[in-house]
């Protein structure tokens, strides 16, 4: 779970999922753009072309185009039987999928329905990985656990996972988990990429020592990391920045006016020239090198988008090189507990303490 791309030239671009032995590729196709920005037939071509390139992992939601991506992955699956058995497919559920007071949250009773909908759709009797999609705070946890123990114990899912969930939020389930004797989460879906780093003062710490495997959601940064933007140049075309300039937590005007992002981008445009490969390649590359990091997922509106991101699985960034990126790309951190001060006194560096 924890190799790096950068180890070995003989290394393999498959890994283990999580705390499983089920098998992933280090590179997972997210289907968030089918059915929006992506029709039936780039999206099945989009999926051609990852298998092609090697791929086995597939990540959806029931929320994704409301439901449609899971139907557009599920004809593909029912039209190309052969690779529908060797690929590995995840989903999740929390989110509202209807108006009713009970149509969302991590309850029995919600996920009963968003599982065996999520099953129908996606045409299967089984579903790989199953994942929370965020943090439930009125469900009791237990009540939540259980129900994903049930449905391994019932067949319908071989593993589950969480996305969104922090530090202690994932170690409190594994715990439980622990202490009902009920099966164990194997991955994380956090949000990830050079622009975003946050997750390395806690949850990465938790999913290593849990041995949980870490699926990065976003890794270039909502389209930053590409090197398509300019400074001070707002974006414009058919880009998610292009078509809205606020769009989510990438918005054009706060991220623009950081100083650290243009440092990012600039040192990922240098090693993209010395390698003679796109920076979204090179933000790839470092994001799969991470600790526990177990497959980065991809997302794509083009088949073109798709294979030049799938190119960073054969780019080999040098140790200096990833240590560049690492040193730009610092997260803003308080000296104690998370900055100097704190990580040396945890790393026993120094002694002493408050």
């Amino acid at each position: 779970m924890t190799a790096t791309r950068n180890s070995a030239t003989d290394r393999t671009p498959y890994r283990a999922l999580g705390r499983s032995g089920a098998v992933v590729y280090e590179q997972a196709l997210g289907t968030m753009t089918f059915g929006a920005e992506a029709d039936e037939a780039t999206s099945h071509a989009i999926i051609d072309a990852y298998v092609a390139g090697g791929g086995n992992f597939i990540d959806t939601a029931d929320v994704y185009s409301a439901g449609a991506s899971e139907q557009i992955i599920g004809r593909w699956l029912a039209a190309h039987p052969a690779d529908a058995a060797q690929i590995v497919i995840a989903t999740k559920g929390r989110f509202p999928m209807g108006a009713g007071p009970n149509d969302l949250g991590t309850s029995r009773r919600h996920l009963r329905t968003a599982l065996d909908d999520s099953l129908r759709r996606l045409g299967v009797e089984h579903i790989d990985l199953y994942q929370l999609h965020a943090w439930d705070a009125i469900t009791p946890l237990d009540e939540t656990l259980r129900f994903l123990d049930d449905a391994i114990r019932q067949g319908k899912i071989g593993y589950y996972g969480f996305s969104n969930f922090t530090g202690w939020q994932l170690t409190k389930a594994i715990m439980l988990a622990e202490r009902r004797g009920w099966s164990l989460p194997v991955t994380l879906q956090p949000q990830y990429s050079l622009l975003v780093r946050g997750i390395e003062h806690e949850i990465v710490p938790a999913a290593l020592d849990a041995g949980i495997g870490l699926l990065p959601w976003s890794p270039l940064g909502g389209g930053w990391l590409t090197g398509k933007y300019r400074r001070d140049v707002a974006p414009t075309g058919t880009t998610r920045l292009g078509e809205n300039p606020e769009r989510g937590m990438e918005g054009w005007k706060r991220r623009n006016a950081d100083a650290r992002t243009w440092q990012i981008i600039d040192a990922l445009t240098g090693i993209a020239d010395a390698h003679d490969a796109s920076p979204s390649q090179v933000a790839l590359a470092w994001v799969g090198a991470q600790p526990a990091v177990t497959s980065v997922i991809l997302g794509a509106r083009s088949v073109e988008q798709l294979r030049d991101n799938m190119g960073a699985v054969t780019l080999e960034l040098d140790a200096e090189q990833l240590a560049t990126l690492t040193a730009v790309s610092a997260p803003p951190a308080d000296d104690y507990p998370y900055g100097g001060p704190g990580r040396a006194q945890r790393d026993r560096k120094i002694g002493g303490g408050r």
